[in-house]
């Protein structure tokens, strides 16, 4: 194969048609347009020869579209947000679109950046699970008319598209079965951030403890700050099971946090049984392979990922303003 970096004009005069025809092929307009198969073969086999690739800007400005999606998370690395990415990535695919992902770690600063970058890379359509701050971000890629669907994360003053899980319920539910199996003592490690999703599995925490006539002690309840090493996390994990010998469940409102959890354990050697509970946020293969299982709540990722792909393809395919949907779904508590 040539090093040559060939244009459109080079495959219009090697195949000795128009500029314009070999466009049309290129961008899957041919049949619209009537070429014929054989001028279709003949373009389609000079260009897989020379190895042609197409500027993907500059196919978006000549078509209006790029066929990207941003993906836009917290934590690419995270089980869940991974999970998410790979499902929405399989389900664009089939419908000819790609996706471009990435992290913005909590902060809004982060995520105004990367919005930018996708707009000049002139993307189709935003998922993002949002970071306060970057209201006025989203805000403008809605006045923009640009396709946007929310997840995870909430954003009260956003009227926006949202697909997300009834967190207080988990947790609600995840406390209740300490509770009914008479654990007095139930901690909640948490992260130390004053967003929807982690407030809601607080609230859930304390209503549940209320249903049970068990008081809410705030030295049960450990607050980790977020993107906190987790040596130093585990370390406080330590620190709280000393302190408070008394606790006899706990729930983790974050998958991490739990597996953090675990290795505190283990290095107290205190062990996961009757007397000593453990529910995980967040289903994963580290709390299926640890001995005992551990307990989790499992957000329902499949759904969520075609609920978000539904959204964001139900505005790709129309020009009219689409109503703007919330979707809530249940977790559900998986216990071993």
């Amino acid at each position: 194969m040539s090093t040559k970096a060939y244009s459109i004009k080079d495959i219009a005069q090697k195949a000795n048609v128009s500029i314009t025809t070999v466009s049309f092929i290129i961008n899957g307009k041919a049949v619209e347009k009537n070429i014929s198969t054989a001028v279709i073969k003949r373009v389609e086999e000079i260009v897989k020869a020379v190895g042609y690739k197409p500027n993907q800007v500059a196919r978006s400005l000549r078509t209006g579209s790029s066929k990207i999606i941003a993906l836009i998370v917290e934590d690419i690395s995270n089980p869940f947000f991974a999970s998410i990415a790979r499902l929405v990535e399989e389900k664009a695919y089939k419908r000819g679109y790609k996706i471009i992902y990435s992290s913005t770690e909590n902060f809004p600063e982060k995520m105004t950046e990367l919005i930018n970058l996708f707009k000049s890379m002139q993307v189709d359509a935003y998922i993002i699970s949002p970071v306060q701050g970057a209201e006025k971000d989203i805000q403008s890629l809605m006045n923009e008319r640009k396709p946007v669907v929310l997840f995870d994360r909430y954003l009260p003053s956003l009227a926006a598209n949202y697909v997300g899980v009834d967190h207080f319920k988990a947790s609600y539910d995840a406390t209740t079965h300490f509770a009914s199996t008479y654990q007095k003592h139930i901690a909640l490690v948490t992260i130390d951030l004053e967003v929807q999703q982690i407030t809601d599995r607080q609230e859930g925490y304390k209503k549940a403890l209320l249903a049970f006539d068990l008081p809410f002690r705030e030295h049960l309840v450990l607050k980790v700050p977020f993107n906190q090493q987790k040596e130093e996390t585990v370390e406080q994990l330590v620190g709280l099971f000393k302190e408070h010998k008394e606790i006899d469940a706990v729930l983790f409102a974050t998958n991490y946090l739990a597996i953090s959890g675990l290795s505190a354990l283990k290095k107290m050697d205190k062990l996961v049984n009757d007397n000593f509970k453990v529910i995980a946020y967040d289903d994963g293969e580290v709390f299926k392979l640890h001995s005992p299982q551990i307990s989790a709540v499992e957000q329902p990722v499949e759904e969520i990922a075609e609920k978000i792909v539904s959204l964001i393809f139900k505005q790709l395919n129309t020009t009219e303003v689409v109503a703007k949907e919330q979707v809530v779904l249940p977790a559900k508590l998986i216990l071993r």
